[in-house]
């Protein structure tokens, strides 16, 4: 039942279907794009019509059989205008009414598979919507490392022209050959082109957040807001396995699938039991004077051959099925898992090590060289050399922390919590 609520919290809140909801804020942080995302991604609105339809099958099962009215005339003379010797009377008519009295509980049973068909659909959308939570997370991490690229992009960019200007005012004074001039502006166009480069990746990250978010006019001015996901807690590996196999929609819905075939065997079983038909039929003849007729009538369908057995077989082994997939699906949630897990562990480790050694290092001798080459007493290969490595450990950190936030949010995923 919690989960059952959990779920209508989910569908209630989806809104119209709209390709971008009036007034949709340029900058968002990560709470609100999954907001977003839940209420307005198309793929989640199309899904939530299973719903629906599962409400439609309800009904449906509720349904009784309706009744049988059958009228005749029979007898009637027609010939007789043409020849007296017809004899084909008396007419007769008849009003007859027949009832189809279900037995075996199929009425109920019909309503427990749909009802338990329901319960399915729901915890299947839900489990769409924490796969949808997810990939709403990771595109907010690509644009936050996009964001943090494109910032170091510019700051070389700015560092090598404040360079090009000292060496324009070293030539000048003579101090300076020409062609080290010329190399440190080409090497000025290179981080040039890849702050071009930085910003044509931003750009798709935004797009491909926002399409995720269900806006099929990305806004050109889109930001997100937020630093990296963090968290200073440890995960613990038994406690993740613990809650996936108690919260994963997914599995749940594999469980929820199972009862409504224990559901379908019954179904079954009572689709075997013979229908009973009553009815009453009214009749009335003229013949010289009228008489009048009622009539009571009882059938039923002798089971000598057909005891719905195949289906009701069909439904068992459904079930043994569903068993097996049930199995799969806990050893596949597991190695999920675990791998997850060692995703996080390692990812979290190599960030810690990055900002401890490898960052403050490069970043030292990078302002070492700089400072050197600009008084002449290294040279632009070393400089360059500096550069490069203090841009690799940066580009490092960048790709450190954004992989250690997408292995936060996949542990939420993998356990059952996005959704909770």
């Amino acid at each position: 039942m919690k989960t059952v609520q959990v779920i209508s919290i989910f569908v209630l809140a989806a809104g119209s279907l709209a390709a971008q909801p009036a007034g949709a804020p340029d900058q968002v942080t990560v709470e609100q794009a999954v907001q977003e995302a839940v209420e307005r991604n198309l793929n989640l609105l199309a899904e939530r019509y299973n719903l629906s339809i599962a409400d439609a099958r309800i009904i449906t099962a509720k349904l009784r059989p309706n009744p049988v009215v059958s009228a005749g005339l029979d007898y009637v003379d027609f010939l007789r205008a043409f020849s007296h010797e017809n004899q084909g009377g008396p007419t007769e008519y008849n009003l007859r009414t027949d009832f189809t009295l279900e037995r075996g509980g199929k009425r109920d049973r019909r309503i427990e598979v749909a009802r338990t068909s329901r319960e399915v659909a729901q915890l299947q959308l839900l489990n769409t919507t924490r796969t949808l939570v997810l990939d709403v997370q990771n595109a907010f991490v690509d644009v936050q490392q996009a964001k943090d690229n494109l910032a170091l992009a510019r700051e070389n960019l700015q560092a090598f022209q404040s360079i090009v200007e000292v060496n324009a005012t070293r030539l000048r004074a003579g101090d300076l050959a020409k062609v080290e001039l010329v190399r440190t502006q080409v090497a000025a166009l290179q981080f040039q082109s890849a702050v071009r480069l930085a910003e044509s990746k931003l750009k798709v990250a935004g797009n491909k957040l926002q399409s995720l978010m269900g806006r099929t006019s990305p806004s050109p001015s889109f930001d997100v807001v937020g630093a990296l996901r963090r968290d200073a807690d440890p995960v613990v590996l038994e406690t993740v396995d613990a809650q996936a196999a108690e919260m994963r929609p997914d599995l749940l819905a594999l469980r929820k699938d199972q009862a409504r075939s224990l559901a379908e065997i019954r179904s079954q079983m009572a689709q075997g039991k013979v229908d009973f038909t009553v009815g009453t039929e009214y009749h009335r003849e003229f013949h010289n004077g009228n008489a009048n007729a009622l009539g009571f009538f009882f059938s039923a369908p002798l089971p000598v051959w057909n005891r719905n057995q195949g289906e009701i077989e069909r439904a068992r082994q459904e079930q043994e099925q569903i068993k097996a997939r049930i199995r799969a699906a806990e050893a596949d949630v597991r190695n999920e898992v675990r791998n997850a897990w060692v995703q996080y562990a390692t990812s979290r480790g190599l960030l810690e090590s990055i900002e401890h050694d490898l960052l403050e290092q490069a970043r030292e001798v990078r302002t070492t060289m700089e400072y050197s080459y600009r008084r002449g007493e290294a040279s632009l290969v070393e400089f360059l050399d500096a550069q490069r490595a203090f841009n690799d450990a940066r580009q490092s950190t960048n790709d450190a922390r954004a992989d250690f936030a997408r292995s936060l949010y996949t542990i939420d995923a993998i356990s059952g919590r996005a959704v909770r």
